[in-house]
């Protein structure tokens, strides 16, 4: 388990390598021009002496590969540049923003185990009557609702008509509730609508027979027999319904004026701040390469077949 660990931990670095060269590339080349950003974001006048100096102290004046290479070399000492638009370190900033990303994305998770686990059992269980209905039309209208359109919903009820929580801001738990549930709706609904599927693909096997022959109780059953092995298909998805949380953060987090990185990414997307979204993009690349470790040891202590296959191997 550890030599597995380690591995993954190592393919970490060629691919920040490749996600940087293909950033760096898509950003030099798109149209535009980077001083005359630059200027504009700090608010000097576009005039030729200050295009001119501008692209000598950035570096703009020199070859594509120059110019990333000495970006690289500054990046393996954490150091990503200054953000045009605060004018403070791109690591600074996100170090800055990290938390309330963290915690917005760890809040919504939350309500994905906390909520879809439990209702995709109970769907199964109760297959084809009014719990199963209820709960797979609660999933469809779930899906089908953009996250954003639905924070704007949940503001207006609960903000606007009856003032029960904060609309904007990160002041305090409450404010922490609405972002966080409109964050979490769809992959909420999909991991129930999955855990569903899952369940019932599990009581149709011929080891529940035997175990219910044992006299084993249901609960019994169930706990020792079903969720093991129906929390396998929704535990795989995890590293996925993390990334939708993070990059439907992004929305939400202007929506909610929530101080995260997802709002400081759409910030310098507008901006073209093109140092932080080289940190950003880095940032993001390295959370969802450890995230989707932490659901490889986790499938891999859940299935004992995958630790018996890595020993044989």
């Amino acid at each position: 388990m550890l030599a597995f660990a380690l591995r993954r931990v190592l393919t970490l670095l060629p691919l920040l390598l490749l996600v940087s060269v293909v950033f760096f590339a898509m950003l030099r080349l798109g149209r535009g021009d980077p001083a005359l950003d630059y200027l504009r974001l700090s608010q000097i006048p576009p005039t030729e002496a200050a295009l001119a100096l501008v692209r000598q102290q950035l570096g703009l004046d020199r070859s594509l590969p120059a110019q990333y290479l000495s970006w690289l070399a500054d990046a393996v000492r954490l150091d990503f540049g200054t953000s045009w638009a605060t004018q403070r370190p791109v690591l600074e900033d996100i170090l800055q923003a990290l938390p309330a990303t963290l915690q917005l994305a760890g809040a919504a998770m939350a309500l994905v185990l906390l909520l879809g686990l439990p209702l995709g059992l109970l769907a199964a269980l109760y297959r084809d009557r009014w719990p199963d209905h209820l709960t797979r039309a609660l999933a469809f209208l779930g899906v089908s609702l953009p996250n954003f359109w639905l924070g704007f919903l949940l503001v207006l009820l609960f903000s606007v008509q009856l003032g029960w929580l904060p609309a904007m801001g990160r002041e305090g738990p409450a404010s922490l509730i609405l972002p966080a549930i409109a964050t979490a709706t769809v992959s909420l609904c999909v991991t129930l609508r999955l855990m569903r599927a899952s369940v019932l693909g599990v009581l149709g096997e011929r080891h529940l027979v035997f175990a219910r022959a044992r006299g084993l109780p249901e609960r019994g059953v169930i706990a020792r027999h079903v969720l093991p092995n129906a929390l396998i298909p929704p535990l795989t998805t995890l590293g996925l319904h993390l990334g939708e949380l993070l990059g439907g953060a992004m929305v939400v987090e202007m929506v909610f004026a929530w101080p995260g990185l997802g709002r400081y990414a759409l910030l310098a997307i507008g901006n073209r701040d093109f140092p932080a979204l080289q940190g950003f993009v880095l940032a993001m690349t390295a959370v969802f390469v450890l995230c989707n470790l932490l659901v490889d040891l986790a499938y891999a202590w859940l299935d004992p077949r995958i630790r018996l296959g890595a020993k044989a191997a």
